[in-house]
């Protein structure tokens, strides 16, 4: 039987310097251990860390940021396929000349997805904007899921 080579544990030394240059940042080392591969994080989202906003993940993006594949992606995420039956609406949707983040706008309206929807309304995309069939995020709200209607309105208003 023969034994793996391990290298000398690096984590005590490479927390050290993370609490040395990162000071001024609340810093929590997490490890873990796998088949005698250890890990370790210096980084934490949440309470004593960074929250999703402050680490750049939330509010990061502008509404030029968004593009067809986050279309395209969004279409797949959301399930949208098994609700439309085709890409076709997700397609004439995108040649109708609506921008990306509208787009996902209209469809993160009907879904209720509340974090994407202030994700975007934050990124500049327009509640009014409609698409190929005159619909719009304002019109579409909650319809396919009646349970977030109001709180849809209420984001897609803070904005308008």
């Amino acid at each position: 039987m023969s034994s793996i080579p391990r290298a000398p544990p690096a984590a005590p030394r490479l927390a050290q310097a993370s609490r040395t240059t990162l000071a001024s940042r609340p810093v929590q080392m997490h490890k873990s251990s796998n088949r005698g591969v250890s890990t370790s994080a210096w980084f934490k989202f949440g309470l004593g860390g960074e929250t999703a906003e402050t680490g750049g993940i939330i509010g990061a993006q502008g509404r030029d940021d968004f593009d067809k594949d986050d279309v395209e992606q969004y279409f797949n995420y959301m399930g949208l396929l098994a609700v439309e039956g085709s890409y076709d609406n997700m397609w004439a949707m995108m040649k109708s000349g609506l921008h990306s983040a509208d787009i996902l706008l209209i469809w993160a309206s009907q879904e209720g997805d509340l974090p994407k929807l202030e994700e975007l309304i934050n990124a500049g995309a327009d509640p009014n904007a409609k698409d190929h069939k005159g619909r719009t995020a304002l019109s579409v709200a909650g319809e396919n899921n009646e349970t977030k209607k109001d709180d849809v309105l209420a984001i897609l208003n803070s904005k308008n």
